[in-house]
């Protein structure tokens, strides 16, 4: 193995000999002091050069947890909310973003079981979401078409906006992706009715009825937690009308209250992307959300049979059932 140039291209030469020093560790099995022994360098100076490789990105480290379940809470929410599948993670991590992490690697596990070759999959935008594709094994599927479902939030992280997400999990399942070149949310419904008229939107939006899967963020109106509020579409006192006017959530800008009836906010018709109407025909809808927050959107999407899949948290689940109880379905 030659050793890093030292010309005007070193740079790039460095971060290929530390591919090759994390290869023949990860790749090929070979212990530090066998890599030293084939190399020449000390076992100390590889472990210097295995930390370099993962301070640069060349090592990736991902870990799968193997999840505790609460199968009995599963059947109970798969029978009171008509769902085809639930999966609920125990709760015993404290940190939302952690607790997020770990519902996107369970969710991940179950769309894993789902995917199959020649699949349409509509993604939106979202933590949650970017979390599930994150956790996405390359697997054996071939020929899987991804489509992002709502148009690009600029005020959104990048790596969380749905054209990126599309792109990321059509890599994963080494497949292709159909962006929605168009902002999710405009400025007045003349400019969306305008802009859904072009014809490349016309063509994505098309696509949206081949869809088999959808993995879906779940929105709350919880000021902490509202995506649309994040994204700076709706401010703090709207959030709070909308909550008294018997708002719960959305999934893709598509308001519903506590009962599934779906809401007719004005943003909506500001919003584009997949409607409501398009949303329910989907076989397989699958959100991802977890803790306090959520429990009234969960109830309502299921409802309004926006979702028909569902992988969520302890507390979550704890709440939907009690408040399904509480409403006398028992």
């Amino acid at each position: 193995m030659s050793k890093p140039s030292t010309s005007g291209s070193q740079n790039a030469d460095r971060l290929a000999f530390l591919a090759e020093i994390a290869a023949l560790h990860f790749e090929d099995g070979l212990t530090q002091t066998e890599i030293a022994t084939r190399t020449g360098y000390s076992p100390s100076m590889i472990s210097r050069l295995l930390l370099e490789a993962r301070k640069q990105g060349i090592i990736e480290v991902r870990i799968h947890h193997p999840h505790r379940r609460r199968t009995d809470m599963e059947r109970e929410l798969e029978e009171l909310l008509n769902l085809k599948a639930v999966r609920v993670m125990v709760h015993s991590i404290h940190g939302y973003p952690q607790r997020l992490r770990h519902l996107g690697n369970l969710a991940a596990r179950l769309v894993e079981e789902l995917v199959h070759n020649n699949m349409t999959i509509g993604v939106t935008w979202g933590p949650a979401v970017y979390e599930t594709i994150n956790a996405m094994r390359p697997g054996t599927v071939f020929g899987v078409h991804v489509v992002q479902m709502t148009g690009s939030i600029q005020s959104l992280s990048t790596q969380m906006d749905g054209q990126e997400l599309a792109r990321n999990l059509a890599r994963a399942l080494i497949g292709y992706y159909t962006p929605l070149p168009a902002p999710a949310v405009v400025d007045s419904e003349a400019t969306r009715d305008a802009l859904i008229r072009d014809p490349h939107i016309q063509k994505v939006l098309e696509q949206f009825a081949n869809i088999e899967l959808a993995l879906l963020e779940l929105d709350s109106l919880d000021p902490e937690h509202s995506s649309l509020l994040q994204a700076g579409y709706l401010t703090v006192e709207q959030l709070e009308e909308l909550e008294q006017n018997g708002a719960v959530g959305d999934v893709c800008a598509r308001g519903f209250d506590l009962y599934g009836n779906l809401l007719d906010i004005p943003l909506t018709r500001r919003v584009i992307g997949i409607t409501a109407e398009e949303l329910t025909v989907i076989p397989l809808k699958l959100a991802i959300a977890g803790g306090h927050a959520v429990i009234l959107p969960i109830i309502g999407a299921a409802r309004a049979e926006l979702i028909n899949m569902l992988v969520t948290d302890e507390e979550a689940a704890t709440g939907v059932l009690q408040i399904l109880k509480r409403m006398g379905m028992r």
